[in-house]
């Protein structure tokens, strides 16, 4: 088994089939959206396949260390993933192609007017070290 991240984006992907921002939506539309998204999960949980899932705000800040002191803050003037990422899952499958499929299926959520959203999803695998050997 391996894992992978299968990212959303707010920005930053391509654009999708259906590209109406969630903010224009009705309701009903993103209520369905959300049910779609939790089906999904309840499915992969039934299967083993889910590790976990979150969903982000698009507030956020950069900091880093910058030697004694309080660590300097910023908001820019970089890409900024709190623009970028809108949320994740986490799986963990047995083959690549299990987890390209999976995020084929999560693109079909349904957006504006029902229609599938087809959005770009980001397919990344999560680094695992090498096993070990013990003699």
């Amino acid at each position: 088994m391996a894992k992978y991240l299968l990212l959303k984006h707010y920005r930053g992907a391509p654009a999708s089939v259906h590209d109406v921002p969630m903010d224009q939506w009705t309701p009903g539309e993103v209520t369905a959206h959300v049910q779609y998204m939790r089906d999904f999960i309840t499915r992969l949980e039934g299967t083993g396949e889910f590790v976990n899932t979150e969903a982000l705000t698009q507030e956020g800040t950069f900091v880093r260390h910058d030697g004694e002191g309080r660590p300097p803050v910023t908001d820019g003037p970089f890409a900024e993933t709190k623009d970028l990422i809108a949320g994740w899952i986490v799986i963990d499958v047995e083959t690549y192609e299990r987890a390209i499929e999976l995020a084929g299926e999560l693109s079909a959520a349904p957006g504006a007017g029902g229609r599938p959203v087809q959005e770009w999803l980001e397919v990344r695998p999560i680094y695992a070290p090498p096993p070990t050997s013990t003699e």
